[in-house]
């Protein structure tokens, strides 16, 4: 499981190390996005699995959602060939050389010699040392790589943050204006309803105290949003819970967002009055904010 941090992070970042060593130069980039669960994809040259297989066991222990793409380029540099005098085959020549020599013939000259095939020749290099050691601080930069892309994702998620906090401050400010609107006030309600009847029934006889009474009891039932204004509330108090939580909420915010979103529709389906309207459109469009950032945390 992720290790707990106090702060929220974002799932999109990137990350870049270089390095060389042993005639080897190497780049790493990760880069991450949003993502339903944590997929990593590795491009890795021919020869460098055993990376791909550190970075699936050590990814996890960091981050806990998004796709990250992990990529990683190799240039070998050109390797000075070392040379050798293979003497077996020179005594061989000298031997000869001497042979002809002593039938009259001049004595070879030694860039005659070393010019006959097979005298010099290369050296082949043993690398599996050489490799091991790129190989190893391969790994110390993949460790490095995953730091930062983590320590990347942390610092867009302060800045997310700061504009979820935001977007809860305005839906605050916006249920209380539907509470102080006073469509939403029982007694106002009433006096609505009384308004409603008299303008109906003009000169006939007016309705008796208990049927009035009953309409009002029924439009109360169906136009009173202080329900709703409550549970709002509440979802707000649960989503600063889970901000000061840290780690990975996404999830968790995600379907709270979808609860502000139920309530703020229950509200603008229920009122009767245009301010209280405007200000259930407003708070839908701010709850939808909400979660158009939320759905960029891990």
């Amino acid at each position: 499981m992720p290790a707990h941090r106090p702060v929220i992070a974002s799932m999109t970042g990137f990350a870049r190390v270089d390095g060389h060593g042993d005639g080897y130069s190497w780049t790493f980039e990760a880069k991450s996005v949003n993502g339903r669960s944590l997929d990593l994809r590795c491009r890795l040259p021919s020869g460098f699995d055993s990376i791909e297989a550190v970075a699936r066991a050590e990814l996890p222990k960091r981050l806990a959602r998004g796709n990250v793409n992990l990529t990683l380029t190799v240039n070998r540099a050109q390797a000075v060939s070392q040379l050798r005098i293979n003497r077996e085959l020179l005594a061989q020549v000298l031997e000869l050389a001497r042979e002809i020599e002593g039938a009259g013939a001049a004595p070879p000259r030694l860039d005659s010699l070393l010019a006959v095939r097979g005298i010099i020749e290369p050296v082949e290099e043993d690398e599996t040392e050489s490799r091991e050691r790129v190989e190893s601080a391969l790994k110390a930069d993949l460790a490095k790589l995953i730091g930062q892309l983590v320590d990347n994702r942390l610092a867009e998620g302060a800045r997310i943050a700061e504009v979820l906090n935001g977007h809860l401050d305005e839906i605050a400010r916006l249920v209380d204006a539907a509470s102080a609107c006073a469509s939403t006030q029982p007694e106002a309600l009433r006096e609505k309803l009384r308004a409603q009847v008299a303008a109906i029934l003009g000169s006939f006889p007016a309705l008796s105290e208990d049927r009035l009474a009953q309409e009002a009891a029924i439009l109360i039932g169906k136009a009173d949003v202080r329900e709703e204004l409550d549970r709002l509330r509440a979802h707000i108090q649960a989503a600063r819970d889970l901000m000061a939580e840290g780690g990975a909420i996404g999830r968790r915010y995600d379907f709270l967002c979808q609860e502000f979103n139920r309530e703020a529709n229950t509200l603008c389906s229920k009122s009767a009055d245009v301010e209280l309207t405007r200000i259930g459109l407003s708070l839908k469009a701010s709850i939808e904010q909400l979660r158009e950032q939320v759905q960029n945390i891990e």
